[in-house]
Formats: structure tokens, C-alpha cells, sequence
């Protein structure tokens, strides 16, 4: 059994600082680097491709929408062709800074709204997955399992990753909690670790109303911005190799 471990991060912007990166890094397999439009700017996206290299993680690109004031969690209207424009755009200037510094990206994970709209959207999904094979088809795209987005990255002939949340409710129907109700995050480390072992071992979840899903997932994420995440991520990656699973990035062994 294997599973990676994915983390948001590189969102902090100009002198405001956001998250726990450095704390992160060595407890993760996967970075999803901030573009410049939810959160990040290009010294912050420089410095946390230079932090994952120095800590051997994989990284991806984390598009989102250019909403700095609501950090990308608030719904906009925008057509397929800008949607598609603002991921290639975003995918595009971190892979340049990727390249610039002796690396390579391994995927493309939309961010907050845009990820979850794409997720039941088939003509917004179409265009992220678009965005991803113009700049590049080896790239994996990440999304919830049965979602409209890893559909449309099928079709564009992408590799797909089936991705789990360890630290949020999710609702009967397999869709993550809005972040308006409460309890939609989790910060309980014990409850955390078992989620992420149930997904990792069982590929199951429980929902918030107590029902099993069927979560048949390749890696696993933990927000960046959810209290206490540099111990969560550290007591999640100590439970799930106790458990016996490989913690290991997605492109390892292939």
C-alpha cells in the first residue's frame, strides 16, 4: 500500500505571511504551489519551489481564481476560455520558475472555488483540463474521485489522481462540506490520522452523517491553512507508516 500527501502552500503574498511551509515541507510528498491569483507572488513561488527541492518533494501548480481579497474560496462567473486562459496562464509562470530553477512540475491541482465548480461542471472542467495538456500532457490532474474534472482529464488524456481530504467533512453524496457549516474542517489529530489511514488502507470515508464512502484515492491532502497543520501533517505521515503504508510522491516509480 502507498499514498502521497499533499499540502497547499506557497500562499503567503508580499509581507503577509500564511501558513506553515517550511514546518510542512518535511512531512509531505507533494507541494500545490500558488500561481500569483488566489494567493502567492513570484518571490513566494520561487522561494517555496527552492524549499520543496531542498526537501526532495514533488510539485504542482494550484491555479485558482484571481480573487486575493476572498483567497480564491469565492465563486465567480467566468466563461470556459477564461477559465482556461487563467490556468494555462498560472500553470505556465510556475512551470517557467520551475524550469528556471532545475525543476520540473508533476500536476495541476485547481484551487478553493474554481476546484470545487470545476468538480461539477463539465464545461469548466473541460477548460482546466485544456489548460493542462496546451502547456503539458505528462502532468497529472488532481480532483475527488467520480468528479467532472477527472472525467474531462480522461478525456484530454491526462494522467488522473483520485485525491482524498483528511481534514474535511464531506457530505453523503461523496462532495466535500462548505466551509460555511460548521465542522466542514477537522483539526482533531487523532481524528485525522485515522481518517487518513481508513483512505490510504480502506479507501473509505466516513461522512458527516455517519454513512461509509466508497474514496478511492491516490493521495491525500492536508491544508495548509488548517490549525495546528505542520503537527497534523507530522502525526498523519507517523500514523500512516505505522499502519504499514508507503508515503511516497506520485511519480515516484513510475
Amino acid at each position: 500500500m502507498r499514498i502521497d500527501l499533499n499540502s497547499d502552500l506557497g500562499e503567503s503574498f508580499g509581507p503577509w505571511p500564511m501558513g506553515h511551509d517550511a514546518a510542512l515541507m518535511p512531512s509531505v510528498t507533494s507541494a500545490n504551489i500558488a500561481c500569483g491569483f488566489h494567493a502567492g507572488d513570484p518571490s513566494v513561488m520561487r522561494r517555496t519551489l527552492a524549499l520543496a527541492d531542498s526537501h526532495g518533494v514533488s510539485v504542482g501548480a494550484h491555479p485558482g481564481f484571481p480573487d486575493l481579497v476572498g483567497f480564491g474560496r469565492r465563486e465567480m462567473h467566468a466563461s470556459p476560455r477564461d477559465v482556461e486562459d487563467m490556468v494555462l496562464y498560472q500553470v505556465a509562470a510556475l512551470g517557467g520558475l520551475a524550469q528556471a530553477a532545475g525543476m520540473t512540475l508533476q500536476h495541476v491541482k485547481a484551487h478553493g472555488a474554481l476546484y470545487t465548480m470545476a468538480c461539477r461542471d463539465p464545461h469548466l472542467a473541460d477548460a482546466i483540463a485544456r489548460a493542462v495538456a496546451a502547456f503539458d500532457r505528462s502532468l497529472m490532474l488532481l480532483s475527488l474521485p467520480g468528479s467532472r474534472l477527472l472525467e474531462a482529464g480522461d478525456r484530454a488524456g491526462l494522467r488522473t489522481v483520485a485525491e482524498g481530504f483528511a481534514d474535511r467533512a464531506y457530505e453523503p453524496d461523496g462532495t466535500l462540506m462548505s466551509r460555511r457549516k460548521s465542522g466542514s474542517v477537522i483539526d482533531d489529530v487523532e481524528v485525522v490520522v485515522t481518517r487518513a489511514v481508513r483512505m490510504a488502507r480502506d479507501r473509505q470515508v466516513m461522512a458527516a452523517d455517519g454513512s461509509v464512502i466508497d474514496l478511492p484515492v491516490e493521495t491525500i491532502c492536508l491544508h495548509g491553512d488548517t490549525p495546528g497543520a505542520a503537527n497534523l501533517a507530522k502525526e498523519v505521515r507517523a500514523g500512516l507508516e505505522r499502519a504499514g503504508i508507503r508515503v511516497l510522491s506520485l511519480r515516484t516509480g513510475l
